[in-house]
C-alpha cells in the first residue's frame, strides 16, 4: 500500500529525482559513477586515462554530477579528488526505487 506523501514532501522528492535523473542524462556521467562506484576515490586525471575524452570533457561531466550532489571532490591542490557522495547516492537510490516500484 503506498502511502500519500504530504505536498512539501511530495515537492522535494520529485525536485530531487529530477535533479538525479538529469544528471544520471548522459552515458558517460553514469559510466562515470559507475567507475567511481568501484573506486573509493579518483582524480580527474585518472578518469581520462579510463575514458577516451578530453581533459576538459571529463571536467564538464564531473561538475554535473558534483552540482547534482552525486560525488564530492576535495582539493588536493594542484588537482581535484572525486568520490561518490553516499549520502545523496543512497537517497537517489532510494527515489529511483520508489518511482519504478
Amino acid at each position: 500500500m503506498k502511502r500519500n506523501l504530504e505536498p512539501i514532501e511530495y515537492k522535494e522528492n520529485t525536485e530531487a529525482l529530477a535533479k538525479f535523473a538529469k544528471a544520471l542524462g548522459h552515458p558517460t556521467r553514469i559510466a562515470i559513477l559507475k567507475h567511481l562506484e568501484n573506486q573509493s576515490c579518483c582524480f580527474t586525471g585518472d578518469l581520462v586515462e579510463v575514458f577516451p575524452l578530453a581533459q576538459s570533457t571529463i571536467s564538464q561531466h564531473l561538475k554535473e554530477l558534483k552540482n547534482a550532489g552525486l560525488i564530492q571532490g576535495e582539493l588536493k591542490p594542484p588537482k581535484i579528488k572525486y568520490c561518490i557522495h553516499q549520502e545523496n547516492w543512497n537517497i537517489a537510490k532510494s527515489l529511483f526505487q520508489q518511482f519504478f516500484d
